[in-house]
């Protein structure tokens, strides 16, 4: 063999092993395999399976809020002015399985019980996060999945297929509120194979401005 044949065998190789962690990761995990992640860096848009997106854009910010085969991405970047560099902040609820990059990973906890998580850069900009997880009796599930999957929405809805052992399909529902200097958002991912329910309430602000003279 040679070392161009070598070389393609390699490139190959490494292609079907993620094409095939791809697929397998394409389907909704247990809730139990659940993790909760914040990265100051943005994530490779080839690593997540997306099926909707939302982009803001403020004068002081941008953000790309996405509903995901797992629950959801949130990447959040703050212009650069006198005071302060840009910077970006990435929040991620998928599987514990999922490959992701360990640089710049500021948070990582498994999504299990309640919890809340703060974290400020250097340019000013904070971020707080309550995440819960809450199992419940199969009728308060199907009322949770009721509402949320009828009516008109603002925020970003998907229905997923059902898995074949509950008629109600998995439901992503992302609700966002922008302000001057912040960006609320609020995640809701229900589970029915577990009759699990994800809450997740994220708050990205900026810090205020100075307006003191020099």
């Amino acid at each position: 063999m040679t070392d161009r044949d070598a070389k393609a065998s390699s490139r190959r190789d490494r292609y079907e092993l993620f094409f095939g962690l791809f697929i397998v990761l394409s389907v909704r995990p247990k809730v139990a395999e659940l993790a909760f992640h914040l990265f100051s860096r943005s994530l490779h848009p080839e690593l997540l399976v997306v099926h909707q997106t939302r982009r803001i854009e403020r004068d002081g910010y941008d953000a790309k809020i996405e509903v995901t085969n797992c629950g959801h991405v949130v990447t959040f970047n703050s212009a650069s002015n006198a005071e302060s560099a840009a910077t970006t902040l990435c929040e991620v609820a998928t599987s514990a399985h999922q490959p992701l990059p360990s640089r710049r990973c500021l948070i990582r906890q498994s999504l299990k019980g309640s919890r809340t998580e703060e974290a400020t850069c250097r340019s000013g900009l904070s971020y707080r996060s309550h995440f819960q997880l809450e199992t419940v009796d199969p009728k308060m599930f199907w009322m949770v999945g009721q509402q949320l999957g009828t009516g008109p929405t603002e925020g970003l809805l998907h229905r997923f297929d059902s898995s074949g052992r509950m008629a109600l399909g998995a439901i992503s529902y992302v609700n966002i509120e922008t302000r001057r200097r912040s960006m609320l958002i609020q995640a809701i991912h229900t589970f029915p194979d577990d009759y699990a329910i994800v809450k997740v309430e994220s708050l990205f602000t900026l810090p205020e401005a100075d307006t003191t003279s020099a």
